[in-house]
């Protein structure tokens, strides 16, 4: 099929992140015209149901017009300023104070930067800060998971677990060290339960503390669910298994809620979902609904303590973005909280759950499937070449993608991450909008299984 006009200029002037670049040619890239609700539209006019929520950011789906009218009424009162030298502006105040209501642990102040990479870059930064104030320089590795996910900047990469982020980017940096990942279907040993598999990952995380030193360990990073990795879910008793041995060694625990937050997984945080009591919060996406681009740092009071104690030393507190903490960004986070809070989304994810679940589950019949997971709205369908034995198909035939653009041929789009076929859609998604969703995927997966058979993709090589 010819490339439409919008490819044809598409191709000649923009880079696509997470894309294999040497293949975007042959099939060309998918250009939105427009979206409403949990539906977008290609230039074409063609209906796809946003089965990702964009990149797992747009809880109340597209075209709000509450949240246009808040970003245009700030537009026009004060379109840009910022937080350098004390000063303040009252979008940045009411957020602040309306995610010190919500957050899963104790926050004293918020510090805001543009993405979850940001973010998750500067928890690092701190961690270092805090124990060079406290007169433990040497204790700065931060200790992250296989298969993480928390961003693209050289040390949000490097805390990523995953290995083309890595490949040829020189990274990751020496200070990050990458434990065990808790995805029990791909890494549990034969006849090891839930509890064993825990209880295993816990003494090696136990056992690299103690040998990388845990006077030189500042921190560790983790995702409640794993998103970017293949929507991973830890099992039940995770959290409370690695904790005591995180507070044993004087090891902080980073939250990274970029994906877990503001409802997602049937409570405000992941956190809560997941047992974790964190120390320091990453937030980012769905707290804008993804309407403008802001992150923030929830912060506990012996780090904002800190802060100000070294700025008492060195004379200023050296760190910032032009972006942190955006008028227009903050206003749409404000009314993005307050209309969660009046359509209660937590709630609204808890009563919707169960049909997700359900749907999902139904899944694991189909022969590409080899294992399904899911909490509140968001999921995941791992394909394999074999169910019986788990085995994957090869990373190069790319089964996944295939799946993926067969999804979009039948009006839905997914991400495969791998092989996993990844779902996280508007939050303001109902039942029949789910059924329909998943409908489609359906669809989907009869023509992966027959494109599979077709080509002969689970013939190992």
């Amino acid at each position: 099929m010819p490339l439409t006009n919008a490819q044809a200029r598409d191709l000649a002037a923009v880079v696509h992140p997470y894309t294999p670049l040497h293949k975007l040619r042959e099939v060309g890239p998918l250009v939105m015209g427009h979206g409403k609700g949990i539906y977008v539209y290609d230039t074409q006019g063609k209906e796809y149901i946003e089965g990702m929520a964009g990149l797992w950011c747009t809880g109340l789906g597209f075209g709000n017009e509450e949240l246009v009218d808040a970003a245009t009424e700030q537009m026009r009162k004060l379109p840009y300023y910022h937080l350098f030298g004390g000063k303040g502006m009252e979008p940045a105040v009411e957020l602040a104070e309306k995610l010190k209501e919500i957050a899963p642990c104790p926050v004293d102040k918020v510090l805001y930067c543009s993405s979850g990479s940001e973010a998750n870059d500067t928890q690092i930064k701190l961690a270092w800060y805090y124990n060079n104030a406290r007169g433990k320089p040497e204790k700065k590795k931060i200790i992250s998971r296989v298969k993480a996910y928390h961003g693209v900047t050289v040390m949000s990469a490097s805390l990523t677990g995953l290995p083309n982020n890595h490949r040829d980017f020189d990274l990751p940096v020496a200070s990050v060290r990458h434990t065990d990942c808790p995805q029990y279907y791909r890494f549990a040993t034969e006849g090891e339960s839930e509890a064993e598999f825990v209880a295993r990952l816990a003494a090696n995380l136990r056992s690299m503390i103690e040998t990388e030193g845990p006077e030189t360990i500042a921190a560790m990073i983790a995702e409640p669910v794993m998103g970017a990795g293949g929507v991973i879910i830890p099992p039940e008793g995770y959290f409370a298994a690695i904790q005591p041995i995180l507070e044993e060694h004087d090891i902080m625990l980073i939250d990274d809620e970029v994906i877990c937050g503001f409802g997602r997984t049937g409570n405000w945080f992941g956190a809560t979902t997941l047992g974790m009591k964190p120390h320091t919060v990453s937030v980012a996406k769905q707290m804008t609904s993804a309407y403008a681009p802001l992150g923030a740092l929830l912060l506990p009071a012996f780090i904002t303590d800190m802060l100000e104690q070294q700025s008492a030393k060195i004379g200023t507190f050296g760190h910032g973005f032009t972006y942190g903490g955006h008028p227009l960004g903050c206003a749409i986070a404000v009314k993005t909280l307050e209309i969660y809070q009046r359509m209660d989304i937590v709630g609204h994810v808890r009563r919707i759950a169960p049909l997700f679940e359900k749907r999902i589950k139904a899944l694991a019949d189909h022969p590409l499937v080899g294992n399904v997971r899911s909490v509140g709205l968001v999921g995941g369908a791992e394909l394999v070449a074999d169910k019986a034995t788990k085995r994957s198909f090869e990373p190069a035939k790319t089964v996944g993608a295939i799946v993926a653009r067969y999804g979009e041929a039948h009006g839905v789009i997914v991400r495969a991450i791998g092989d996993t076929i990844a779902f996280c859609p508007p939050m303001i998604i109902t039942e029949p909008e789910i059924d329909e969703m998943f409908d489609r995927v359906e669809k989907a997966l009869a023509d992966g299984e027959a494109h599979v058979a077709r080509e002969d993709l689970r013939t190992a090589a």
